[in-house]
This record gives structure tokens, sequence and C-alpha cells, in this order.
């Protein structure tokens, strides 16, 4: 099955060292996207001040509800791709990656429109203050207009993902961070165009991290190859990777709903509090970035050996990855809270601003390990197929919890480590139910495949 050096055969073999070789580059991409926000906020609260820093800042969570569906569908393309990789349908494969690419330029294309025509309405409903609001604006219509390159990415590394190779998306984005940076030196320091200068420089570098990525599934010799002759949408495989992927997408979409409610109550405080929201939150997504890592080890090993029918290793890696979860998520938690003034001191100066993130660091990331476990149970579901019930669990659990807790406990003690709450509480919800579903789902899944799968192959 392994047929360079940059897949991984999930299906034989050690596991917890190969979870480690797919998670770590996977965890060191994330991180270098995020960095892509990071040096957008760094640049503009040190060289434009803290209004910018909050203009930046306020059209996180926006962004990641207009893109988080399409993102989300992703994940559907690459349990498809890595159980026809697995059972050797080279075909079926072929004719996957092909509707997943054209997928995601159709996508990215619609979300181009969407994000620039509706930027100025969705922070105004989200209540940005007018003294932030023109700089927002800009911000989000000039990185809306990046989505094609940005949806091409994603889904071309979700293909390489399903074959095990999360090497070669880490060399692509390494390539485009570092144009990140000189870009946005350039256009806030040297030519001072503010947020519009980073949100430029954002754009850009997504363009090279999908022209890169393009060009390795076009130059692979293997079932995956590109051809743009060959980009068309068909149905079948249209609807096997909604049956993933739509789930995954709105139960992400609408989490991220959940924090622009945050998000808003967090305006109230004024700009100063957003400024330290907006640096918190940074910290928080480096934090989930490395544990969604894990997450999307576990999807892709589980797809795999669900797909050939092989019970026992299901059930190990499910452990490796809890452990490894878990002893990621503990170590930075911890690191963030203990390092928390330093760090964000990395993004801003302003003693007032470091004070209002250090109270929501304070809350939120020694307990993350919890969301490691929460954002693990749904991706080893989805591996196996299953999307729709750990959607709505997710939802009834983090979002539930979040909206009871925004107006029904905040409004009697305004404070944002008290507001912040709502996440470890959450957290524990959502694992509850999302630990009763697992059991239920485990349980039907390998009664199916006993009955597909002869025993010496188990």
């Amino acid at each position: 099955m392994k047929k360079n050096k940059f897949e991984i055969d999930m299906c034989n073999g050690s596991i917890m060292d190969k979870l480690i070789s797919f998670s770590l580059p996977l965890m060191l991409t994330s991180i270098l996207q995020l960095m892509f926000n990071a040096v957008d906020i760094i640049v503009v609260g040190r060289f434009s001040g803290s209004q910018a820093l909050a203009a930046v800042g306020s059209t996180t969570a926006l962004i990641n509800i207009f893109t988080n569906l399409f993102i989300g569908i992703s994940l559907g393309a690459n349990v498809l791709a890595a159980r026809y990789y697995a059972a050797g349908r080279d075909k079926e494969m072929s004719e996957a990656v092909h509707t997943a690419i054209a997928l995601a330029l159709v996508s990215g294309i619609i979300m181009a429109f969407v994000g620039v025509g509706a930027s100025r309405f969705a922070l105004e409903l989200m209540a940005t203050p007018a003294d932030v609001i023109d700089q927002s604006v800009v911000y989000m219509r000039i990185y809306f207009m990046g989505m094609p390159f940005f949806m091409l990415y994603n889904y071309g590394a979700a293909v390489l993902r399903a074959v095990g190779d999360t090497k070669r998306p880490l060399f692509f984005l390494l390539a485009a961070g570092m144009t990140n940076v000189v870009l946005d030196l350039l256009l806030v320091i040297v030519i001072p165009l503010g947020v519009a200068g980073v949100a430029i420089g954002t754009v850009a570098s997504q363009m090279i991290s999908c022209i890169l990525v393009l060009w390795c599934l076009h130059r692979t010799e293997g079932s995956y190859q590109l051809r743009f002759s060959k980009l068309r949408i068909r149905g079948i495989y249209l609807k096997r990777i909604f049956q993933v992927g739509i789930p995954a997408g709105i139960q992400s979409t609408v989490i991220n709903f959940s924090n622009a409610l945050l998000q808003s109550s967090v305006n109230s405080f004024g700009s100063t509090a957003m400024a330290g929201y907006t640096a918190a939150n940074n910290v928080l997504g480096f934090l989930y970035s490395s544990i969604n890592a894990v997450t999307q080890a576990c999807m892709s090993f589980t797809s795999q050996n669900y797909s050939v029918g092989k019970t026992k290793r299901m059930d190990r890696v499910f452990v490796d990855c809890i452990i490894l979860s878990v002893g990621v998520s503990a170590v930075l938690g911890v690191g963030a809270y203990v390092f928390g003034s330093q760090v964000l001191g990395i993004y801003t100066s302003d003693p007032e601003v470091i004070q209002c993130g250090l109270e929501i660091l304070s809350i939120t990331t020694v307990p993350y390990f919890l969301c490691g476990i929460m954002d693990l149970i749904p991706g080893a579901l989805r591996g196996m197929g299953h999307s729709g019930v750990p959607m709505i669990l997710s939802i009834i659990g983090t979002v539930g919890t979040r909206i009871l807790w925004i107006y029904a406990f905040f409004p009697q003690h305004r404070s944002l480590y008290f507001l912040f709450i709502s996440y470890p509480g959450s957290w524990i919800a959502t694992i509850v139910m999302q630990a009763v579903c697992f059991y239920f789902v485990r349980k039907q899944c390998m009664r199916q495949i006993h009955q597909e799968v002869p025993s010496g192959q188990k």
C-alpha cells in the first residue's frame, strides 16, 4: 500500500509512532495556518494600534461561521478517500478526488461573493463598535477574495491526509507562511496600509499554498493523481462526501455561531477587552490546532481500518489517540497558563489588554484536555461513517450550554472570567453525551463488520 516516502500504512504495524508521524506535521501545519492570522494580529497590534488589533480580531468568529461548513465537508472527502485508498479501489479514488477538488473550487467562489457582500451587515449584527467596524469590513472583504485559494488548499490537503501524507502540506505552508510574514511587514510598516495590508498578505500566502498542493496532486503517480481536464462533480461521490462532511460542517458552523454570540458579549466590554480576547483566542487557537491534529489522525486511521474490517486495530487507534490528545493538551494548556503574560505580551504591550487576555486564559487553558477528548470522539465516529448524531450532540452540549450561560447567568455576573467558564462547562456536558453515543455506534459498527469481513482479517 505504501507507494512513496510521504505515505503512511495505517492498517499494518505499530500504531503510536505512526499516529505521531501523522499528527506532528499536521499539528505544525495547523499552527502555521494560525500564524497567518497571528502575524496579522501582532503586526497591526504593534504598528497600527489597539483599534486595528480589535478590528482584525472582531472578524475571526464571523470568518469561521462563513467558512467552516465547507471546511467541514472536506472531512467527508478525507474519510471517503481514505476508504477507497485502503481498499485499493483506484477508479473510485480518482473520481472522488476530482469531485472533491471541483467542489472546493465552486464553494470557494461562492464564499468569495457571499463574504464580500455580507461583511458589513454581519459585523453590524454582532454589534461591532463604531470605532473599529470600518477597518473590520476592509479586512473581511479582502480576506474573502482569497476564498477559492483557501478552499482548494484545504480540500487538496484533505486528500493527502487520506493517504497519510501530512509532511508535504507542512512544507507548502512553510513557504506560504514566510511569504505572509514578509508581506505583512512590507504592507504595514513600509507601506502603511494597516488592516488592508495584512489581509493582502494573508490572501497572497493562501494563493501560494493552494498552487503548491494542486501541483503536488498533479505530479503524483498514485490513484489520487489530479488532472484538471477530469474535474467534475459526480453525484454519487458528492452524496458520500456530504453524508460525513455536511454534519461535520454544520457542527463547526453552529459552534462558531455560539462563539460569535460570545464575541458579542465581549464586544460589550469595549475595544480593550476585544483586543485582549483577540490575543487570548489566538493562543487558544494554537491549543485547538494541536489536539485537532490528533483528531484528524484518529479519523483517517479509523476510516482506513474500518474499510478493511480491522476492529481490534480501530480500538487501539482510539485508545492511543486519547493518550496522545490528553498528553499534548495538558502540556500546552498548563504552559499557556503559566506563561500567559509573556505569551500575550507578544501580541501587545498594552497592560490593560494583557490583563483582559489573562482573565480568559486563566479559566480555559488548564482544562483544555477536556476539549481534546470532546473533539476526538466525533472524529472516531466520522471515521466509521457516522456524523449526524455526533453533530446533534455537539450542538446541544456545546452551543446549548454556552447560549444558556450567556443569557441566563452572565448578565448577573459580568466579567470576562465568568463569561468564559462556559468553555469548560460546555466541554464536560458534550463529552458525557458523546461517550454514550460512541458506545452504541461502536457496537453497531462492530456487528456490521463481523457480518461482512471473515474473522481472520479482523
